[in-house]
């Protein structure tokens, strides 16, 4: 079993930067992505962006966000720069265990954070 906490969110105004963490913890697991996701209210969840455990290499969504980790720590982190009221919501962290055919879908994670909320609100 792998449990996933995320943290860093609040109410922030719009401009702002904010950084999110996610740690994995349990027993004996393997990571072959950490990947953060968003949901906004009445909306789907969104790809963000990943990191390739094996490697380190990084895919981002956009350029206001930039993933990294520390992989001793099994520690993944989502910095968001110019941030604004359309980044509201939900971020989740999610892990796969295995390969994947494709990152941005979420329905093919293992494990799921339980999510922190992000406000940007002038």
């Amino acid at each position: 079993q792998v449990q996933l906490v995320e943290s860093g969110g609040g109410v922030v105004q719009p401009g702002d930067s904010l950084k999110l963490s996610c740690i994995a913890s349990g027993r004996s697991f393997s990571i072959y992505y950490m990947t953060w996701f968003r949901q906004a209210p009445g909306k789907e969840r969104e790809f963000l962006g990943t990191i390739r455990w094996s490697d380190g290499n990084t895919y981002s969504a956009g350029s206001r966000f930039a993933i990294s980790r520390d992989n001793h720590k099994n520690t993944i982190f989502l910095q968001m720069n110019n941030l604004n009221p359309d980044d509201t919501g939900v971020y989740y962290c999610a892990l796969a265990t295995t390969p994947l055919s494709t990152m941005r879908e979420p329905s093919k994670y293992h494990y799921w954070g339980w999510g922190t909320q992000v406000t940007v609100s002038s």
